[in-house]
């Protein structure tokens, strides 16, 4: 997983810092070829661009978060899998004639432990997204999850999943291949698993798309992630009757890890690198395969009918409110 050139993609908040650190790496080039001693004026800039790297990232708003979860750059599914497992090998196929490039799956060793791994899985750039629908599942993408995870409770093996999509692919011939019957299949049978489920949300858990795989006793989140029932720009869309609206929508959906922290809609926000995933994905890949460890060493010493129990209870005390008297 290479690091990515952050120069070639900033999202408008990022530009004032890059700007920074383009100066620091202009004067510390003037400065070698001229033989010119700058270190203390060089030293007071990168601690004004660290300041300032600090200052952007920790005041994000929704929609600046948003942006964040849909960078380019933004390690995903098989990029995790790679930094974190010892061996991995890919499955293909839901048995039914079907292999969705959207979401991969397969087998994998973490820390020693054999588990199995899917997750969403968008393009790179513009050819490679058409290739994978953009990372929007389509009902056969959905079955060969199921089927993995059905393999995985067969053979007692944890199972992890990585949810970024901006939703289930909503075409035609998706609904004509049974779309809803699909995710809500998934969503019955994962109840009953026996084996440990860990669910990380890595970008955007849209909708439906995001629920698919993502019932478990525990599910995560990374710091800049979003997790919503619809994109802002559909719920601006919907209310508003107008698209442009989307960082109001962003605002009032509460989509952000720490919102749905507070909310108990999560179990965990897992920290991420300074200017975000896609800034330093190893170190990323460090700090989410260290949370899935300790959320696993937990999990395993539970019984089959605790797990599930856990799973259960999780979801019912979803959307728990009270009522104040007028």
């Amino acid at each position: 997983m290479a690091s990515p050139n952050r120069k070639t993609i900033l999202l408008d908040f990022e530009k004032p810092l890059a700007e920074l650190e383009s100066r620091i790496d202009q004067i510390r080039q003037l400065a070698e070829e001229n033989s010119v001693d700058v270190s203390d004026q060089i030293h007071q800039l990168e601690a004004r661009a660290t300041q300032l790297r600090q200052e952007i990232f920790s005041t994000l708003s929704p929609s600046q978060r948003l942006q964040l979860a849909r960078h380019p750059r933004r390690p995903s599914t098989l990029d995790y899998i790679q930094a974190m497992s010892e061996e991995w090998i890919e499955l293909h196929g839901d048995r039914s004639g079907s292999d969705d490039p959207a979401l991969v799956g397969g087998i994998g060793r973490l820390a020693g432990q054999p588990v199995v791994i899917l997750g969403h899985q968008k393009g790179r750039d513009t050819k490679d997204n058409v290739a994978r629908n953009f990372g929007m599942a389509a009902p056969g993408g959905y079955r060969k999850a199921m089927r993995l995870m059905e393999h995985a409770n067969h053979f007692g093996m944890p199972i992890i999943t990585f949810i970024d999509t901006p939703g289930a692919w909503a075409g035609v011939d998706a609904e004509k291949l049974g779309q809803g019957e699909a995710i809500a299949y998934n969503l019955r049978e994962m109840f009953r698993l026996d084996v440990p489920i860990i669910c990380t949300v890595i970008g955007e858990g849209g909708s439906g798309g995001a629920l698919g795989i993502g019932v478990g006793e525990r599910l995560l989140m990374l710091e800049h992630s979003v997790y919503t029932v619809a994109s802002p720009e559909a719920c601006a869309a919907i209310l508003w009757k107008d698209a442009s609206k989307a960082a109001q929508a962003a605002q009032a959906l509460k989509i952000t890890a720490t919102d749905l922290k507070e909310l108990g809609i999560i179990d965990r926000i897992v920290p991420e690198p300074e200017g975000g995933a896609h800034a330093n994905p190893i170190k990323a890949a460090e700090q989410l395969k260290q949370a899935l460890l300790e959320c696993l060493e937990e999990l395993m010493s539970l019984s089959n009918q605790q797990r599930r129990e856990m799973r259960y209870q999780k979801f019912r005390q979803m959307g728990i409110f009270a009522e104040e008297l007028a």
